[in-house]
């Protein structure tokens, strides 16, 4: 009889805690596993009634997250582990779950793993650029950790699945060679899972889909309606497949309609925390940077849709790729270079028709570079207030390439709201 496995998830912030009461009820239910399902927990101080105490005490105690997933307790056999070296150490299946940032040092930390096992990650970013080459975060896990790693992507709100609501997650695997187990791992009544053999696409819908819900914040905050952001998210996945097509062109155009692809991107620009802090850093109107945003609306959270934006942006230089990509080109330049955030609806150039179709023509497509590579987590509720719009605009730094009103874009239910001073200053902005 096969020895059963034992599941660690390395991280235990809100998606991390989350997706525990999915694996705690498999690793319970399937005779694969054992049933005690280890987290590693950062040892960090909160404080209850008053008292600090350390957020992996006061966990195995009464099965809560009181800092990153309050009200929701999780089964009795989820125990928290604060060592990462006594974390990992008998795992034959690790979930990582952590910012990309974190990895390198949390590898370095560890120590070896058991021979034999395998990763799985969760984690939405960490695309770098080496040589010209585009690597993926599981390309840097698979070169740390020297074995198999996987990817768990989907339109998969962190509270949402908490609370037991339908969804479902796209599993990109390598081969099929351990498909039954980790369909295992996830899959449930509530959390329905699919598995393809597309690794770079799974992966890049899932960190590039947090730079459009960059977007989508910034339409908020302007008062846009659903119309606007129907079309940002179309235009968002059309650039999202010529992104992820440029580098890896073998990237299946089904990956697209899974979970991973237009339901997460969907999810994402509704309800996700890039939403929510882009809608906010519009707001301040260059009061607050993003730093501050992260740090106050977050709770110890990581903002991903910026981070990944400063990740392909010099990708996106190096390989003339901006004109190709306007709407990314246009967030990127918005929340970084002091664009005026109208310009989200004024993309510099007109978007090419649809690619999404299966019999996509060849010149269609970007060049791709001549040497191809190998292919070596969520979010708190929208919370939703559009009582009130801003008054003015950061001036920006675009030349002009519009020759329309400058009052013709500010959509009209704005401008009832904004009053004629307010309209003056906000028309007085340079367009796009």
């Amino acid at each position: 009889m096969a020895m059963k496995k034992n599941v660690t998830i390395v991280g235990s912030g809100n998606w991390g805690m989350a997706i525990a009461t999915i694996i705690a009820e498999n690793t319970k239910r399937h005779a694969d596993f054992e049933d005690m399902l280890t987290v590693w927990m950062f040892d960090e101080e909160v404080e209850k009634n008053g008292q600090k105490r350390k957020l992996s005490e006061l966990f195995n105690e009464t099965k809560e997250n009181v800092k990153y997933l309050p009200g929701v307790t999780l089964p009795s056999h989820v125990m928290a582990e604060p060592d990462i070296t006594k974390a990992v150490q008998n795992a034959d299946i690790l979930v990582w779950v952590l910012p990309h940032q974190f990895v390198p040092r949390t590898v370095a930390s560890m120590g070896p793993v058991k021979e034999g096992c395998i990763s799985v990650s969760l984690i939405k970013g960490g695309l770098e650029l080496e040589g010209g080459k585009l690597g993926l975060c599981s390309d840097q896990l698979r070169k740390l950790l020297g074995h198999e790693v996987a990817v768990l992507m989907g339109a998969n709100v962190a509270n949402e699945v908490a609370a037991g609501q339908f969804c479902e997650a796209t599993l990109g695997l390598e081969s099929t060679k351990n498909e039954a187990i980790l369909t295992k791992v996830f899959d449930s009544p509530t959390f329905k899972v699919s598995a393809v053999d597309d690794i770079p696409g799974v992966e890049l819908c899932g960190a590039l889909k947090n730079v459009v819900a960059v977007g989508a914040g910034f339409c908020d905050a302007l008062g846009y309606g659903g119309n606007t952001k129907a079309a940002l998210i179309r235009i968002g996945l059309q650039e999202m497949k010529t992104f992820i097509r440029y580098f890896y062109p073998e990237v299946k155009d089904a990956t697209f309609l899974e979970s991973c692809g237009f339901a997460d991107l969907i999810t994402t620009c509704f309800g996700g925390r890039n939403r929510k802090c882009a809608e906010a850093f519009v707001r301040a109107e260059g009061r607050k940077d993003w730093d501050e945003i992260e740090e106050e609306l977050l709770g110890g959270q990581k903002l991903q849709g910026t981070l990944t934006a400063q990740e392909i942006w010099p990708v996106m230089q190096k390989h003339n790729l901006c004109d190709k990509l306007p709407l990314f080109t246009t967030i990127y330049q918005i929340a970084f270079e002091d664009k005026a955030p109208w310009c989200i609806v004024k993309l510099p150039k007109v978007t090419p028709p649809s690619q999404l179709n299966l019999n996509m023509a060849p010149d269609m497509l970007p060049e791709a570079p001549t040497q191809k590579l190998s292919s070596g987590a969520t979010d708190e509720k929208k919370v939703d207030d559009r009582s009130s719009s801003p008054s003015t605009t950061d001036p920006g730094n675009a030349s002009s390439s519009d020759d329309s009103s400058p009052e013709s874009d500010v959509p009209a239910a704005k401008r009832s709201r904004l009053g004629s001073a307010a309209l003056e200053m906000v028309t007085a902005t340079p367009a796009c």
